[in-house]
């Protein structure tokens, strides 16, 4: 059966607003939009830095706030179960990046959780102490491992970058008998290009090298197969794709096979065999559990526990199609404005290179995000001349690409984003 991105990337007619306003008429994900928070007169494409509200988020919320914590007090670590809200929002998690359960649990943040598993990693590879990653990797991934390197000594722990354009026939001519990790972002955070985690993981592993994936930017937005693609490792964020709110929980996802030989190195109180015991004498507890360190956060916790149920009742593969044909419709609609020729895609146009996002390069890309979020269309830009928009097919409908293209060719035709106040600065980026 022909898929609707498949059907519109190899339709050569141009974009309409009818086509994308029938289109939005079919979506069998449409109703989700109601499930969500959304500002009046907004197009939202920044999904893959902070995902939109649930409203399920509020209302679990004002639960903790109005009954939970004010009323039932230091009861509600039973009665409520915030004791094994790590657990269930970890299995939540679990189901959307094809993880069988008892792998994956929510606790800390992204880069508290890499160096967790990266340390175990490093533990478990004896005689290795290279890590591998790409150049163009997130930063924070990268300065994890310098900062193990810093602890351990450059005898024990190394980064090794290679560039990010490389193809898999090159990468696997690094894989060596020195290299005790892959690190990498299936996802990357500028391009939005896609790597094969299958193909890289089999290439590592048969090498005796063990992989760590980041699934900062896919995670929520598109299919993954952890348990299919025999995985070691893996660390993601809850408050981009996953709609957990500013700030929410991390998760850690590691193999089962793993559990026994991992010793990770913050081990805190609740990463106990039994926390409650109070031993002097610490004891990892069985399985993913011994990833967590202190109390868990649970008011954020919850939040994310919340957002994860509007996944319920979605299939990540109807989720991917949905991206891929929005995603299409933005670029397609881009190429039929004249004006807009100078943006450079560097997002790959195929749909299994890709994630669920378009980047595009601008010698003024910073005003241009300005300008565009004045006149209510929020994308994002990253350093140094990269306009960054977020495709959250949850709640995102095709009019609003229309919307957001449209009111991008009138921003450059008039050279409205040239006014000097879209030029300033922000702290945040």
């Amino acid at each position: 059966m022909t898929t609707l991105s498949h059907y519109l990337e190899n339709n050569q007619t141009d974009i309409s607003l009818p086509l994308l306003q029938q289109l939005d008429c079919q979506d069998p994900l449409a109703t989700k939009r109601d499930a969500f928070v959304l500002p009046k007169n907004t197009v939202y494409l920044d999904g893959n830095s902070l995902g939109a509200m649930p409203k399920l988020v509020a209302e679990r919320a004002q639960q903790v706030l109005s009954k939970q914590w004010s009323q039932d007090l230091i009861k509600s670590w039973n009665s409520h179960n915030w004791i094994d809200l790590p657990v269930t929002s970890g299995e939540k998690i679990a189901r959307l990046v094809g993880a069988a359960p008892g792998q994956l649990i929510c606790c800390d943040s992204t880069s508290v959780n890499l160096f967790k598993v990266l340390s175990s990693a490093m533990q478990m590879q004896p005689g290795r102490k290279v890590v591998l990653s790409l150049a163009g990797n997130f930063p924070t991934d990268l300065y994890m491992v310098q900062g193990l390197a810093s602890l351990l000594g450059e005898h024990n722990c190394q980064l090794k970058l290679i560039d990010e354009s490389v193809n898999d026939q090159l990468l696997e001519q690094e894989l060596t008998d020195e290299i005790a990790v892959l690190l990498l972002t299936q996802v990357d955070f500028r391009s939005g290009r896609l790597l094969n985690m299958q193909r890289l993981t089999e290439l590592a592993q048969a090498k005796g090298i063990l992989v760590i994936w980041d699934l900062a930017h896919s995670a929520g937005a598109l299919p993954i197969a952890l348990d299919a693609c025999n995985v070691d490792f893996a660390i993601g964020c809850g408050y981009k794709y996953l709609n957990g709110g500013p700030g929410a929980p991390a998760f850690i996802y590691a193999a089962a096979r793993h559990h026994n030989a991992v010793s990770q190195p913050l081990s805190g109180w609740m990463g106990h065999s039994s926390p409650f015991s109070f031993d002097k004498h610490y004891q990892k507890a069985a399985g993913i559990s011994q990833f967590l360190t202190g109390t868990p956060a649970i008011l954020s916790m919850s939040a994310l526990d919340a957002a994860l149920d509007v996944f319920a009742d979605v299939e990540m593969t109807q989720l991917r199609e949905k991206s891929l044909a929005l995603s299409h419709c933005f670029h397609q609609l881009v190429l039929q404005h004249n004006c807009l020729r100078p943006l450079k895609l560097i997002t790959p146009l195929k749909p299994a290179e890709r994630g669920s996002q378009l980047a595009y390069q601008h010698p003024d890309a910073y005003a241009l995000c300005q300008a565009l979020i004045s006149h209510g269309v929020i994308a994002d830009f990253r350093a140094p001349n990269i306009l960054r928009l977020g495709i959250t097919p949850l709640y995102l409908r095709y009019v609003d690409i229309w919307q957001a293209v449209t009111t991008l060719a009138e921003l450059v035709a008039s050279n409205e984003y040239l006014k000097p106040q879209y030029a300033v600065k922000n702290k945040v980026t």
